[in-house]
């Protein structure tokens, strides 16, 4: 069996993974408290509003972050499915038809105008991001979160959305290859080990 490789880098599966292992059975939030979801989202703004653009994170703001990306989760279980989802959440996922309302709700916070670059001469036009026609950066960074979200869910990418089910792993991955079963090589090898023990232990019991 494959593990994958690198993976291409989705802003949607950068921000459903802040829920993550810690090597040690737990879990980690990436966005449980203000000061930690502000340090994510500064390290990652270029994919969304760019840093110049990310207003102060208060307890309100926080508890919109927050909640969008239980959406988003709650909308790549479904996609997953009838695959396992995230061992994370899969308990206490957030109802799809909810985060589907929440979503697009984000999104429509600020209509964005698309914007077409064609600087260089025989060059190929290009978009670039699109324009927001919002002055309030609250809006534009609920909506750019929100877009990631429906880009990738509305790309040919979701098909190959899996849950990794390795030991102790928590993500979503991409599939890279058609034999991939894991996220990544670490996990491929825990997962193998894990399997070793459980056929060692059945023999034993046997």
């Amino acid at each position: 069996m494959n593990d994958g490789g690198t993976q291409q880098r989705w802003p949607a599966l950068e921000l459903v993974g802040t829920i993550r292992h810690d090597g040690n059975g737990g879990v980690l939030d990436d966005l449980a408290e203000p000061a930690g979801a502000a340090a994510w989202l500064a390290e990652h703004a270029e994919h969304f509003t760019g840093p110049a653009e990310l207003p102060s994170l208060d307890s309100e703001l926080h508890a919109e972050v927050v909640a969008l990306r239980r959406a988003a989760r709650a909308l790549f279980a479904r996609a997953v499915s009838p695959g396992p989802a995230s061992r994370a959440d899969a308990h206490r996922l957030m109802p799809a038809d909810e985060a589907l309302a929440r979503l697009n709700a984000a999104a429509a916070l600020d209509p964005v105008v698309p914007r077409l670059d064609w600087a260089a001469d025989p060059g190929a036009p290009a978009l670039v991001r699109p324009l927001s026609s919002t002055a309030d950066p609250r809006a534009r960074l609920l909506a750019a979160l929100a877009r990631a979200v429906i880009e990738f869910l509305a790309g040919p990418q979701r098909e190959q959305l899996r849950a990794c089910q390795a030991p102790r792993c928590v993500r979503y991955f991409v599939k890279a290859h058609g034999r991939q079963e894991w996220c990544k090589t670490s996990c491929g090898n825990r997962a193998r080990v894990a399997r070793h023990y459980d056929r060692q232990r059945a023999g034993a019991e046997g």
